[in-house]
């Protein structure tokens, strides 16, 4: 049996997280047990393929201080927020969600393991 990479690994975790909520990167790195491996999340969904991006939902997963921040070639910040606010995601004039509100507690470590069984 394969075992799945880091950035696989990412993208299974990031489809558990249901619509109109919303993770940070480093959330998702302490999930996978890399607390510390918040840019790394970063890096695999900046990574997604058009076809990847279609399933993944690479959206649902912002920065720490509650903003949309993705830096890809196909996406923007923009276009996160909007893709966001479409499930009911709202955020400030300055850009910024309710943590308490639309937040996504996630998946415990044996949710986890058994997602990557």
């Amino acid at each position: 049996m394969t075992e799945l990479s880091f950035f696989d690994k990412v993208y299974l975790l990031v489809r558990q997280i249901p619509p109109g909520r919303v993770v940070s990167y480093g959330q998702i790195a302490e999930m996978l047990g890399a607390p510390g491996a918040a840019r790394t999340v970063g890096w695999a969904l900046a990574s997604l393929t058009a076809a990847q991006a279609e399933v993944v939902p690479w959206q649902r997963v912002i920065n720490s201080a509650g903003r949309c921040s993705i830096r890809s070639f196909e996406h923007g910040a923009a276009e996160q927020q909007a893709l966001l606010e479409a499930e009911g995601v709202e955020f400030s004039a300055a850009g910024y969600t309710n943590w308490k509100r639309f937040g996504w507690a996630g998946l415990d470590p044996f949710e986890v393991a058994a997602l990557f069984a």
